[in-house]
């Protein structure tokens, strides 16, 4: 294990961390298209969970659009926040192998200096 190996991780993680800079709006949920009992009116409801509390809004037709590209960005957001934290877990993981290698090392170095041919 070298520090090379860590390199990769850290340049994605990077990269991940300026994606999310530059995030806009988002918002949590699915958005569904509902039916009244009279078939000739329609609405779009917004269903999410927040805090543990699930939560229901109605959304205006004019806001439709706006509202599924927030939701695409919130999705957008969890995954890069989903893959920053499998890569850091991987990052800790591969550090800690390496301290344990350098120090492996250190020890055999220090067993061996005094012994003589």
């Amino acid at each position: 294990m070298t520090d090379e190996q860590l390199r990769p991780i850290e340049a994605r993680i990077e990269h991940i961390k300026h994606e999310l800079f530059t995030i806009g709006e988002m918002r949590p949920g699915s958005l569904t298209k509902q039916s009244r009992a009279r078939k000739d009116r329609s609405y779009y409801q917004l269903s999410y969970t927040h805090k543990m509390k699930g939560r229901t809004e109605y959304v205006r037709s004019e806001f439709v659009a706006e509202t599924k590209r927030q939701i695409s960005t919130y999705k957008r957001f969890r995954g890069l926040v989903e893959e920053w934290t499998e890569l850091a877990i991987q990052h800790a993981k591969m550090k800690v192998e390496l301290v344990k290698g350098r120090e492996l090392k250190a020890a055999r170095n220090r067993d061996t200096v005094g012994v003589s041919k």
